[in-house]
């Protein structure tokens, strides 16, 4: 039929083609041409939706190929061998058909090694993998872009949104600026690193040691904190108020906001991108984009490409590719040097369009709203027809509304109802609107005064009300709150309060799954929190109309109705927070290990060993919806922190009130892992070095802890100065990928005056199996079978051996 309305309403014929494509696995793209007729015109669109359809076809294969192959932790045979093959492959077909353009293509593979430090500890890498692509024209490129993906996964997850669906996208992004028939202005290289779940280790090795960095003037990181939806850019900068505006410019479905920004920096969600490894050992600006939506099975088994949908694949992709492309295109990027100064406001109205500004200016509008404001408010309280008889009425009323507000809101039309005597409804209302006022722009000039760029909030949140009631005083003193002016009123509302309704959808969007990952403070405080500082921002200039209704009384008892029908709903536990709907499951996250700690004494000799599966609850709930389940996980198998062992005599992170251990026979891995002291001298400066070597799997920890009196001077990884992560305790998480030599280190110790029987050091390292046949064993597996169905149980076999020196 469609065929057929073509040739009627055009009057042409169309030739339907298909042609096979190698770089898509048993898939057809669908070409037409068209042939002579009246409507040419139509043809630039029918090209676009062909190619529009090609490009979103070949993510989607990229991204099942990736992810068909399960888990890919650094290390892994999947993720050294078979994902990095997939993408050579695809890279080099890329290479191949753009060969005759004006753009050349050339691939690097890098293994680099290095450490650093790390968020308060260090982490040390050995040949972890990159595959970076520069993509400049056949002339050369003095500066280049970087655009970010990384194709490793956490343990006993696919990852098809973090991060396989983000290099799917990077793949045909490549495509498409390597096909152009027009040379770039400047590079890209477009980075595919295998090291990112592990402390961002691929990123910093691309950046401190690849040639290329050298000449990187920006980036864009491509990232996920959930599955799917729309990818949003939460930070951006230092500085370099040009990227902002370029993807302003250049974003086709634009998804902002500074309010992100400035939670994710604050370090509000416990998460990192590769972002912070660019701008803090790189010293470039940046982009950083990430998916937000259903953050519930984000780093679970259930993050699979069929969850991904394809609204949120083709969105992605047209905007990265038109902001590279703009970027690649841009003077700016020459010069980035010279428009880096100065930190932008930024947000989206709706994903329409992006509005953004200089801090600066945003600093100016901030405190003239703000002094506009104060004037409203002065001009109103010492006006002569609010000076005479009962000013200090209003004046009490006024003081106590601002109290009654500020600390409870909801109580304010209740508790003041003894104010009123001979103060009109009206009056009162209009105390309540100023009120809110003088609130929201005390939150105006805090939020300025401390350099915060959302600081734009409570700035809409003041000049359109203050503005909508200015020119509404004529109407309000005519006819009072008629529903004309209650109309308007909501009229003028409009846009700061649907903006503020979308950045509360986000925080919602964010927080909640993310609190599900928090062991350490109640989720329901902190939700609640939000849900009550949500009301009362968006109750602030509504409230009043309480006050201008013809029954207060009525209005009163409906709050207090769905007040307490909540409040029982909530009290009752009829709500359980997980579930295992295959439409939206919210898994209860918790980790197991089999693992076998052995103790030896200074001597060398075994002091003590114990076995078993170390359980860690990565929620608030701990065991009390598991141990109905499984009757052996309670509170008599709690293991609290062992304060003279390392890191608590764990083997992992973990929280004193989230842990249980239940005794098992111990652990043998095939490869087990080798600890052994190379050398012991004393230096001429009084320090004791000492040298070791260790051979074990890809993820391993090693704890310093030294002991009363002792002091660590110097050490082989970072910059040679040791930092301690806990009070007295040092960490170091080393990764190494395939065909890697020993892990070769050694530290310097200031012994103690007096050396007690506990020696000088305690040093412990502990082994991680995240793959292959080492990481199951039998009563892991048996374990794992009574988990109810509503819980994610991510397993692996570990290891913990400490020594005293």
């Amino acid at each position: 039929p469609g065929l057929a309305w073509l040739k009627v309403f055009c009057g042409y014929e169309v030739v339907w083609t298909f042609h096979f494509t190698p770089n898509l696995t048993c898939s057809y793209v669908l070409h037409m041409l068209v042939l002579i007729g009246p409507c040419t015109w139509i043809w630039p669109y029918l090209s676009i939706f062909a190619d529009s359809l090609y490009a979103l076809s070949g993510t989607r294969k990229h991204l099942e190929r990736i992810t068909s192959v399960g888990p890919r932790p650094v290390g892994s045979r999947e993720n050294e061998v078979l994902t990095v093959n997939f993408l050579l492959e695809q890279i080099e077909y890329i290479k191949t058909i753009s060969a005759s353009g004006p753009n050349s293509v050339t691939v690097d593979v890098q293994r680099p090694t290095g450490s650093y430090k790390f968020l308060g500890g260090i982490t040390s890498y050995c040949k972890v993998s990159n595959i970076a692509v520069r993509l400049e024209p056949k002339a050369g490129a003095q500066h280049l872009m970087l655009a970010n993906c990384h194709f490793d996964t956490v343990a006993n997850s696919p990852g098809a949104s973090d991060d396989a669906v983000s290099c799917a996208v990077m793949l045909e992004v490549l495509h498409s600026l390597a096909n152009l028939s027009t040379p770039l202005r400047h590079g890209v290289v477009f980075l595919f690193n295998g090291a990112e779940e592990t402390m961002q280790q691929a990123s910093h090795g691309f950046i401190t040691q690849h040639p290329w960095a050298k000449q990187v003037r920006a980036f864009i990181n491509l990232e996920a904190v959930g599955v799917g939806g729309k990818e949003l850019v939460f930070q951006t900068g230092p500085e370099n108020p040009w990227l902002i505006q370029a993807y302003k410019h250049a974003a086709k479905h634009p998804f902002a906001s500074v309010v992100g920004q400035e939670i994710f920096q604050r370090r509000l969600i416990p998460s990192d991108t590769d972002f912070r490894i660019y701008r803090d050992f790189g010293n470039i600006p940046g982009i950083d984009l990430a998916f937000i939506e259903n953050g519930f099975i984000y780093h679970t088994k259930y993050d699979t490409p069929d969850r991904i949908l394809t609204d949120s694949i083709q969105r992605a992709g047209d905007n990265i590719l038109a902001v590279l492309k703009h970027l690649v295109m841009s003077e700016e990027l020459a010069d980035w040097s010279e428009y880096r100064h100065g930190n932008m406001v930024f947000f989206d109205l709706l994903g329409m369009v992006v509005v953004a500004y200089p801090a600066h200016v945003g600093t100016i509008i901030n405190y003239m709203t703000a002094i506009a404001t104060f004037l409203y408010l002065f001009k109103k309280c010492f006006h002569p027809s609010n000076m005479g008889k009962g000013s200090q009425e209003h004046i009490l009323i006024f003081y106590s509304f601002i109290c009654l507000w500020f600390f409870h809101a909801p109580l304010t039309p209740c508790v003041c109802l003894f104010l009123l005597q001979g103060v009109r409804r009206l009056e009162v209302g209009e105390l309540y609107f100023d009120v809110s006022l003088l609130l929201w722009c005390g939150a105006l000039v805090y939020f300025t005064a401390h350099g915060l760029c959302s600081a734009y909030v409570p700035m809409l949140m003041v000049a359109f009300p203050l503005a909508t009631k200015l020119l509404l005083a004529r109407e309000f003193k005519l006819r009072g709150a008629s529903v004309k002016y209650s109309v308007l009123y909501q009229l003028g509302l409009a846009l700061p309060y649907v903006h503020f309704m979308s950045l509360i959808w986000l925080v919602f969007e964010i927080f909640t799954p993310t609190l599900g990952r928090i062991n350490t403070y109640p989720p329901d405080v902190v939700l609640a929190t939000i849900v009550t500082f949500t009301t009362l921002f968006f109750s602030s200039f509504f409230l009043h109309f309480i006050y201008l209704a013809r029954s207060t009384k009525w209005l009163l008892a409906g709050l207090g109705t769905v007040f307490t029908v909540f409040l029982l709903l909530v009290s009752c536990g009829m709500f359980f927070p997980y579930t295992a709907d295959p439409s939206g499951p919210r898994p209860k996250r918790v980790s197991i290990q089999h693992t076998t700690r052995i103790f030896h004494g200074l001597e060398g000799q075994v002091e003590s060993r114990d076995s078993g599966l170390w359980i860690n609850s990565c929620d608030y709930t701990g065991m009390q919806h598991i141990t109905p389940i499984i009757p052996e996980i309670n509170d008599t198998i709690k293991t609290n922190c062992q304060e003279d062992r390392p890191f608590c005599g764990f083997p992992w992170f973990g929280s004193d009130k989230n842990n249980w251990f239940l005794p098992a026979p111990e652990v043998f891995p095939k490869s087990p892992v080798e600890f052994q002291l190379l050398s012991k001298e004393e230096t001429k400066w009084g320090t004791v070095r000492l040298t070791f070597e260790v051979k074990g799997p890809s993820h391993m920890s090693l704890y310093l802890m030294p002991h009363r009196g002792a002091s660590l001077s110097s050490w082989w990884f970072g910059d040679g100065t040791p930092q301690l992560y806990l009070a007295r305790e040092y960490f170091i998480f080393y990764t190494h990928g395939l065909d890697a030599p020993a892990w070769n280190f050694w530290f310097e110790i200031q012994p103690p005056s007096e050396e007690g029987p506990e020696g000088m050091i305690s040093v412990a390292i502990s082994s991680h199996y995240y793959f292959g046949e080492d990481q199951r064993t039998v009563q892991l597996d048996d374990m794992l079978q009574r988990f109810p169905k509503w819980a994610f149980p991510s397993s692996w076999v570990s290891t913990y051996h400490m020594y005293r020196y």
